[in-house]
């Protein structure tokens, strides 16, 4: 059993930068390809980006790639999610899921674990 802890959400200015965390319990991290999920309100939740288990591999989708930087760190069961020019439309709660793969897959219910979620308000 594996259980997602996520934290570094908030309020941000446009233009701004957060960056998310998520602590995972367990032995078996690196076991699991890690992504970022996000869902904003009246939406479905979509994908943003992923890692593969040993960190070599990295997915985004096209609306973050060159602002979003997904990385882990296995010695201390966490994925980041650094996010810089920060948009209005990044508005969303964004959830850490894990699958146990190499590879993060794009379909939310292929993912094994989930974290409970973290608001992200980009505002003036």
């Amino acid at each position: 059993q594996v259980q997602l802890v996520e934290s570094g959400g908030g309020l941000v200015q446009p233009g701004g930068s957060l960056r998310l965390s998520c602590a995972a319990s367990g032995r078996t991290f690196s076991s699991y390809a890690m992504a970022w999920f996000r869902q904003a309100p009246g939406k479905e939740r979509e994908f943003v980006a992923g890692i593969s288990w040993g960190g070599d591999m990295t997915y985004y989708t096209d609306s973050v790639k060159g602002r979003f930087t997904i990385s882990r760190d296995n010695a201390k069961n966490t994925v980041y999610l650094q996010m810089n020019s920060l948009k209005p439309e990044d508005t969303a709660v964004y959830y850490c899921a894990g699958i146990r793969a190499r590879f993060p897959k794009g379909p939310d219910y292929e993912y094994d674990y989930w974290g409970q979620g973290t608001q992200v308000t980009v505002s003036s």
